[in-house]
């Protein structure tokens, strides 16, 4: 009877132990809906202008920044919020093709934000970045 009982719980504990393992995976691995968006500084007829202008995301979602014609080129984001001044860069961006990355975190407040390139916001360089809840 000992034995049937020592057996019982042996097999209990690796079962728990395999559901623990399997668990984590499904906790700790990243979305696969997560998304990668490119939005290119500059449009390929050379318009100083963002290109898509308007782009919606989730938290998860990376946007690619990809510096295209007519630079030097920037991402600023209207500081209305610290999440806000934390998609910027404003480090100018000055050789076609190079990129700047911006992974919208899981924590990102839902809403609309604001994005210009600072050397030419001017000439209507700007954007807007909604992220959905």
């Amino acid at each position: 009877m000992k034995l049937f009982a020592a057996s019982r719980r042996r097999f209990a504990l690796a079962v728990l132990t395999v559901l623990l393992v399997v668990s984590s995976f499904a906790i700790f691995t990243p979305s696969a809906s997560a998304d990668t968006y490119k939005v290119k500084l500059g449009t390929d007829k050379g318009l100083l202008a963002f290109e898509p202008k308007k782009l919606t995301v989730k938290p998860g979602d990376t946007i690619e920044w990809v510096n295209n014609k007519v630079p030097p080129h920037n991402v600023v984001f209207e500081p209305k919020s610290d999440f806000a001044k934390s998609l910027s860069n404003t480090k100018l961006m000055m050789i076609p093709g190079q990129t700047y990355t911006t992974v919208i975190p899981a924590d990102a407040p839902a809403g609309d934000y604001t994005f210009y390139c600072q050397p030419h916001r001017g000439a209507g360089m700007v954007g807007k970045l909604t992220v959905q809840g």
